[in-house]
């Protein structure tokens, strides 16, 4: 199973929140082995057990055991992720939910309760709770610490009254539990049976749009294409296509310098891809040939500079495989 991840943008934000509190930039980078050069990208992604060593790290570094609590109360979901972005310019509480769930992974992906969606509305005598899904939840506590702490926080930006009304844990009670009192600002229950917010059921029809409604548009479509490269990127096929990508034009594309990339043997990925039906080669060579049929046809780059592109040194070796590739030279492709 291809290892859980978080968007950059996520990691970045944290890792600024926790050197503006005093830790150390080098020591972050290392206890965490996510390098700034990982996080530029707000798009690209870090191994969730990445960010776990992050947050821990963040803590010790700063001093300020509650970071996850105090990240998630003064830095909102949309200055870290695409996600936010969307939720802000929902139409309302209902539809932001609905986004939460449709794109939230783009900010975290988690694993849940007989794989639902990981939050879920339930009425229980006559109370609406938000509850959270993800399984194993206390390996990882922390996280649902600066989620609701980020999902009440953000809410109390813009809504008219509070919208959490409780909050239940299944973690044991931390040292610093004042300061969920403190930024909940309702009643909390430690041990509790779910991860879960009581909330005010009267504002799910309170507007949100914080954006324009043609700004929600935009920011979906990009949304969908990040959520297809996420999917993607979860087979070894997906995987190596990604990374190859930005080395096509390097000619440094043999299968032992993926392999390295993806932190795994030769051998490793042989079997991975032979699991998927396909050879390395194959994934390679389709890759060229898509590529090249993208940047000839719509005339984005020359003969040349396409043979370049995917990685042929020789223009006489690209066009022989274009020609294999479509029973046409690249010029008449071209034209």
């Amino acid at each position: 199973m291809a290892e859980l991840t978080v968007g950059a943008g996520l990691a970045r934000g944290l890792m600024k929140f926790a050197i503006a509190r005093g830790a150390d930039p080098a020591a972050l980078s290392a206890r965490s082995a996510i390098a700034s050069a990982d996080v530029e990208d707000q798009d690209h992604r870090v191994p969730i057990s990445s960010y776990v060593a992050l947050m821990r790290a963040a803590k010790e570094l700063s001093g300020d055991a509650a970071i996850a609590l105090h990240y998630g109360e003064e830095v909102d979901l949309s200055e870290v992720s695409i996600a936010g972005l969307i939720m802000n310019a929902s139409a309302d509480m209902r539809e932001a939910f609905v986004q939460m769930n449709r794109f939230g992974r783009l900010a975290v992906e988690v694993e849940t309760e007989a794989g639902e969606s990981r939050f879920k509305h339930v009425l229980e005598n006559g109370e609406l709770w938000l509850v959270d899904t993800r399984a194993n939840p206390n390996a990882f506590h922390e996280l649902t610490e600066v989620t609701f702490a980020r999902q009440i926080c953000g809410l109390r930006r813009f809504l008219p009254r509070p919208f959490a009304l409780e909050v239940h844990v299944t973690h044991p009670a931390p040292a610093y539990a004042a300061e969920y009192s403190r930024v909940f600002a309702c009643p909390v229950v430690f041990e509790s049976r779910w991860n879960a917010m009581r909330t005010d059921a009267t504002l799910q029809s309170h507007k949100v749009a914080l954006q324009p409604h043609y700004v929600f548009g935009v920011l979906s479509e990009k949304a969908e294409a990040l959520v297809r490269q996420l999917e993607k990127s979860k087979s070894a096929r997906g995987r190596v296509e990604i990374l190859l990508m930005p080395m096509l034009h390097t000619g440094d594309v043999g299968m032992d310098a993926i392999a390295a990339k993806m932190g795994v043997s030769r051998q490793t990925l042989f079997r991975r891809l032979r699991a998927e039906d396909v050879t390395y080669e194959k994934v390679l060579d389709d890759l060229r040939r898509r590529l090249a049929l993208n940047y000839l046809s719509g005339r984005k780059a020359s003969v040349n500079e396409t043979a370049y592109l995917v990685g042929f040194s020789d223009p006489a070796a690209f066009s022989r495989a274009f020609k294999r590739w479509t029973g046409k030279s690249p010029s008449e492709m071209r034209s």
